[in-house]
């Protein structure tokens, strides 16, 4: 997956628990520990809007883009347009 969502980063640095957050944004310990261990498939807006507010970051801050390394392969092989 091309985008990573650094939360455990986050929250280690803010010093905050997955019970604490949860209890702090309203969502679920599993929804959270999904969020924290990259493998969800979507995040509303509004639990961004939310983890933002209570860990007092911005979302480049949780949410980073790294470009898959089949990516580049795939757009080498691709054929050339006259």
């Amino acid at each position: 997956m091309a985008i990573i969502i650094n939360l455990d980063v986050m929250m280690a640095m803010r010093k905050k628990g997955l019970t604490e957050l949860a209890g702090e944004i309203d969502i679920t310990l599993a929804n959270l520990s999904i969020l924290k261990n990259n493998k969800a498939k979507a995040i509303r807006l509004s639990t961004l809007n939310e983890i933002c507010r209570a860990l007092e970051c911005q979302p480049g801050d949780i949410l980073e883009y790294v470009e898959d390394e089949d990516a580049g392969a795939e757009s080498d092989d691709a054929p050339s347009q006259p």
